[in-house]
């Protein structure tokens, strides 16, 4: 197969990977899907199944801490993209040395295998987990990070790594601050999702805190986009780059949405907060407009109906409890 890019993606059976495989598969390319199955959320066989035996689709089940294994799959590369990660604020608070492991410890194997094998651009998957509590209006690239979290603080020593080998090996990297990216094939710990899955249950969806904590929901074809132009783009390279919609919603706000489209007479359920949480998310998104040209085109309620549409015609398993 005469392929436009050779594309390795970590954790590529995941809720991102697995769109970002698809991208690139449209493109003519030869895509391998590295991951390793982590039994956080279990329907990541359903996220790959479509692509099963398609020509230049390769499914890897490995781990990246697994250097060898990682070193292998790098050789001959063009592109890595490296999305793989112990995900969820909760989960890292329960079990911070995991976070550690998979999101620092893993990502120096991706950037070292990178590095001996001349792969041609990294884009790493970062989160705005980094910035923690601001007082800032919106959150831009350039701003303090303080992460509140284990797990804000994995992605931004992750970040902090990335940018390392990029000045001293020369490495075109390129670092993108996802926010609250939600969709189909979305992970069961994420707002939308959870909601979702608890009010068709027959429960009362679940809120910590009192609901005005916003976040800026991002439709994960816009976060698909922009991660394609950040690969493909060598105006990118040492970047860091928000990739978020640009707009606030209370958590309160989306769980009333989901109740009022799917016609249900609930009320949330009002917990208390937990350690680690943050008020809000606003990204600054102009870098991203200025450096890759992009543009999220997907609104909040259009993605909302995308997804709970995607839910009802697709037979995705319950969430696991506690997270």
């Amino acid at each position: 197969m005469d392929s436009r890019y050779k594309v390795l993606i970590t954790g590529g059976a995941g809720f991102i990977g697995s769109h970002l495989a698809d991208r690139f598969l449209e493109d003519a390319c030869a895509v391998t899907v590295l991951d390793n199955f982590d039994d956080f959320y279990s329907d990541k066989e359903l996220n790959v199944a479509h692509n099963l035996g398609k020509q230049g689709y390769r499914l890897v089940r490995g781990d990246i801490l697994d250097f060898e294994m990682v070193n292998s799959l790098t050789k001959n590369v063009d592109i890595v993209i490296h999305s793989a990660a112990q995900p969820g604020i909760q989960r890292g608070i329960l079990d911070p040395m995991r976070a550690h492991h998979v999101n620092v410890t893993g990502t120096l194997n991706v950037l070292i295998a990178a590095k001996e094998n001349s792969v041609g651009k990294v884009v790493y998957a970062s989160s705005s987990a980094v910035y923690g509590v601001t007082d800032y209006l919106s959150m831009r690239e350039d701003q303090p990070t303080s992460p509140t979290s284990p797990y804000g603080a994995t992605k931004l020593a992750a970040e902090k790594y990335c940018l390392a080998f990029h000045t001293t090996y020369e490495m075109p990297i390129t670092c993108l601050r996802y926010f609250s990216a939600y969709g189909p094939r979305g992970r069961p710990d994420q707002p939308v999702r959870k909601f979702t899955n608890k009010i068709i249950e027959g429960g009362r969806p679940t809120i910590y805190g009192d609901g005005s904590q916003t976040r800026d929901f991002t439709y994960i074809s816009d976060v698909i986009d922009a991660t394609y132009l950040a690969a493909i783009s060598a105006a990118s390279d040492g970047e860091i780059i928000n990739i978020g919609y640009g707009s606030e919603i209370p958590i309160g706000v989306v769980a009333q949405k989901i109740i009022s489209r799917l016609g249900k007479d609930v009320e949330p359920e009002y917990c208390a907060g937990y350690d680690g949480d943050f008020p809000r998310t606003l990204a600054d998104n102009t870098k991203a407009k200025k450096i890759l040209g992009w543009k999220p085109r997907v609104g909040f309620d259009e993605g909302l109906d995308r997804f709970l549409e995607w839910y009802m015609e697709a037979k995705v398993p319950k969430p696991r409890v506690g997270y």
